[in-house]
């Protein structure tokens, strides 16, 4: 983790320079084109077992979510028949598509895997939430207080997505989607909040 007083102010110019550099990372450029035609073009919709669990088993992997059961997972999203609620842009689906029911009854909470699938299909509307993003916004709320929120808040989507907004607005960087917000936080919070292994 790095001192505070390291971390520069959220900035257009801040942004342009990572979306630049998000731009010149080949592998994430190839992984997200790949992605965008995979869940808008070859499989747009999720009513079909097999379709929905090639969309699971990509983004398990490029994202490395460590879903362990791809299967129940599609399963449970084929379920849901989540297609009306994004049509709708209906921001509750994503913490139904979070909530599964594992074999055993055993609850588990896919969260972040659940905001990036919504957003493969939608990345404009459904910003993907990560634990770089989650420690990044805790970091400038605290720093400059661009909105009041509990760290718990950032685990409920709409809440989450709102949170994103009042981002965007106080630092004035309302120009910028929130595709382009999600890549600086994401690189942004990697480089500031780098994991340990």
């Amino acid at each position: 983790m790095i001192n505070k007083s390291e971390t520069k102010r959220p900035s257009r110019k801040e942004v342009e320079y990572y979306i630049d550099k998000w731009n010149s990372l080949e592998n994430y450029a190839v992984q997200e084109s790949s992605l965008k035609k995979l869940f808008t073009q070859t499989y747009p919709l999720n009513n079909n077992l097999d379709d929905v669990i090639i969309k699971v088993c990509a983004l398990n992997d490029f994202y490395s979510t460590n879903i362990f059961s791809p299967f129940a997972i599609a399963k449970h999203i084929v379920s849901l028949k989540i297609d009306s609620y994004l049509a709708k842009d209906d921001l509750k689906i994503v913490d139904k598509i979070a909530e599964i029911k594992m074999n055993g009854g055993k609850i588990i909470h896919f969260y972040s895997f659940a905001t990036k699938y919504c957003s493969h299909h939608k990345p404009l509307v459904y910003p993907i939430y990560d634990s770089y993003v989650d420690k990044l916004l805790v970091h400038f709320r605290n720093k400059d207080k661009f909105s009041n929120f509990s760290n718990t808040d950032l685990r409920t989507y709409p809440l989450y997505k709102n949170i994103l907004m009042d981002f965007r607005k106080f630092y004035d960087l309302e120009s910028f989607n929130l595709k382009q917000i999600d890549q600086y936080l994401w690189l942004v919070g990697k480089e500031y909040f780098p994991k340990k292994y």
